[in-house]
């Protein structure tokens, strides 16, 4: 699974800082992405969002298809036929999609992910046009070849072989723990990919699933930059407008029951000389007030180095150079759907012992327990949150907007809220935050996964 490109500039967006702004100045200086949302006849969702700061846009394709509901026996067939959208279409032969979008000064993308598979391109906003053009002709159809699904199937095994099973702590604990918290096979199975299920795939596999997922009506369609506004209208009509919709089937229940009894696990990795440790907790309903209160708890307890257990782990007892971690380590913790973990995760010296981490852990949570968070804490957290969200929504020339546009009309058919997500935090209370800590950051909805490290041993 190809990883999204790391972001090389942020936006900086000029946000009032005098201190106790009355609520209407706090109001003024909230920044308000535009959002221009409809569908087309096919159903194809369009979320249109102008920024005039840079000659550049971004054109982003989302389908409503992630690792959770690719077919059983057919695992990594997902990320499989990412790797086939490149492959040529009725008008762009093999890898000319990247070399139109290459030579005409832009850089591209896809990856796979929990809730969906993105595309993006971003190019000088002259080139918006063929973009777009680019995108329907790739949506209309594919070149499936037996040729070219072999040949992929090879690329994507290697890439299972140099990212995970040749790699020292490959899939941990990104790919890992899901497998081991999670009891329902949608949400717990090998997204990358079992070798064997890699091999099964045939072209009438390949050709069902492109007709079924790959159509407008399972797909967002997100532009972000310069652009005139009727003018991409009329593009996106255009071009898209008679690509005929598909028959969905059923969503599979991907729901997972309540986690009654803390878990523990260990893994052995031949290739690692250190070992680590990953504990995650089971997350909210997404959009539940308690899903906010989690995402304010991730601060508090683990970004930056202010963070709880960073003071605890790294500063006073050492264990360790850093903590990681986060909700959804495939992206952040607004653009995926279905059941999710928050996670921490650390690498540390093998004299020191996994209990003596975890107990160091308890002691963070325990404290928590008794004498919950304080305001000053919560304010803290939603200045951090902020900071964080902003440079998301900046990032990359704004394809992290793209990102939470196409995510939300994916997910919940309303793009618009990209501009709720601030006051939504802002609208946690220490109770709600207290009360989160009581029914999620406890022993029975967590997961422990230890590696133990067999590089230097005989």
């Amino acid at each position: 699974m190809k990883k999204l490109l790391s972001p090389t500039l942020l936006l900086i967006l000029l946000i009032g800082c005098t201190p106790q702004k009355t609520e209407e100045a706090e109001a003024e200086s909230s920044f308000e992405v535009p959002v221009d949302y409809y569908k087309l006849d096919n159903g194809l969702k369009v979320i249109l969002s102008q920024d005039k700061t840079a000659p550049t846009v971004v054109v982003a394709v989302y389908y409503n298809i992630g690792f959770r509901i690719e077919p059983r026996d057919r695992t990594g067939f997902a990320h499989l036929f990412e790797h086939m959208m490149f492959q040529g279409s009725q008008n762009l032969g093999k890898m000319e999609f990247i070399k139109l979008v290459q030579q005409n000064g832009g850089v591209l993308n896809g990856s796979t992910r929990f809730d969906f598979t993105n595309y993006f391109e971003i190019v000088p906003s002259n080139k918006l046009e063929t973009m777009l053009w680019a995108e329907a002709d790739r949506m209309k159809g594919l070149d499936i070849t037996q040729e070219n699904l072999t040949n992929q199937q090879g690329v994507v095994k290697n890439e299972v072989k140099v990212n995970v099973l040749n790699q020292p702590y490959g899939g941990f604990p990104w790919l890992d723990m899901p497998q081991y918290a999670n009891e329902n096979w949608y949400n717990a199975h090998n997204f990358y990919g079992d070798l064997e299920d890699l091999d099964a795939a045939n072209l009438k596999d390949v050709q069902s699933f492109f007709d079924t997922y790959y159509s407008p009506n399972n797909a967002a369609l997100a532009v972000v930059g310069d652009f005139e506004t009727e003018e991409a209208k009329q593009w996106i009509e255009q071009y898209f407008a008679e690509i005929p919709a598909a028959e969905l089937p059923a969503l599979p229940d991907i729901s997972e029951k309540p986690q009654t009894a803390e878990k523990r696990f260990e893994k052995e990795d031949k290739l690692a000389n250190k070992p680590a440790i990953a504990i995650a907790y089971h997350m909210p309903e997404r959009n539940s007030t308690s899903y906010y209160a989690m995402g304010l708890l991730d601060q508090i307890l683990v970004q930056g180095d202010n963070s709880l257990l960073y003071k605890k782990l790294v500063k006073e007892e050492g264990y360790a150079a850093g903590v990681g971690g986060g909700i959804n380590y495939l992206g952040n913790m607004f653009n995926y759907k279905g059941p999710m973990q928050w996670m921490f995760n650390l690498t540390y010296d093998n004299d020191v012992a996994a209990d003596s981490i975890i107990q160091s852990v308890d002691e963070v949570m325990m404290d928590l327990q008794e004498n919950g968070v304080t305001q000053e804490m919560l304010d803290n957290a939603i200045v951090k949150m902020r900071s964080s969200l902003y440079d998301n929504l900046g990032g990359f020339f704004g394809f992290g907007r793209a990102d939470l546009l196409a995510s939300f009309a994916l997910f919940d058919d309303d793009p618009s809220r990209i501009n709720e997500i601030e006051p939504r935090f802002k609208e946690v209370t220490v109770e709600d935050v207290n009360q989160t800590i009581d029914e999620y950051l406890v022993k029975r909805n967590r997961t422990i996964l230890t590696l133990k490290p067999l590089a230097n041993e005989n």
